[in-house]
């Protein structure tokens, strides 16, 4: 399947790639527009000005995605809260690693290209997730709903 996002990749879109590379779309092939008009119509869009899979009622992108795709994994959603207050910075979770996430993002984007970045992101994400606390895992296993793991995201 293919997707399309603006280009100029940082936080929000490199997370959303590992995000639909690990739990939507093994093959997914990334597509990078500088104008919503480019997108092609059979590509799905995300974190793009007018795409469903973009920032919407205070959520950015990534959280999006986590919704659309009902993606109920505490993990991703602590990812989540991280990636959210990289994109966004309005305090709306505890998410001190955000900055420091944001910044190495940041400069790559000053010194690589989008195809690049997303190459080198994805260890990097794939490097966070299991670092996210094992009782993080644990308080939420009983989620056998959205609503469920939604009340109780970080």
């Amino acid at each position: 399947m293919r997707w399309a996002t603006r280009v100029a990749v940082h936080i929000d879109r490199a997370a959303c790639a590992w995000l639909i590379r690990r739990h939507i779309d093994a093959q997914a092939e990334f597509i990078f527009v500088s104008d919503p008009a480019e997108i092609p119509a059979d590509a799905t869009a995300f974190d793009i000005a007018g795409a469903e899979l973009s920032h919407h009622a205070g959520d950015c992108s990534f959280e999006r995605i986590l919704r659309r795709y009902d993606l109920l994994d505490p993990v991703l959603w602590r990812i989540a809260a991280i990636v959210h207050e990289a994109d966004l910075d309005d305090q709306r979770y505890d998410a001190p690693e955000a900055h420091g996430l944001d910044m190495v993002l940041r400069g790559l984007a000053m010194i690589r290209g989008d195809r690049e970045i997303l190459a080198i992101t994805g260890p990097v994400f794939d490097g966070i997730a299991p670092r996210i606390p094992v009782a993080l895992r644990s308080r939420q296993t009983s989620c056998s709903t959205r609503a469920a793991c939604n009340a109780g995201r970080p």
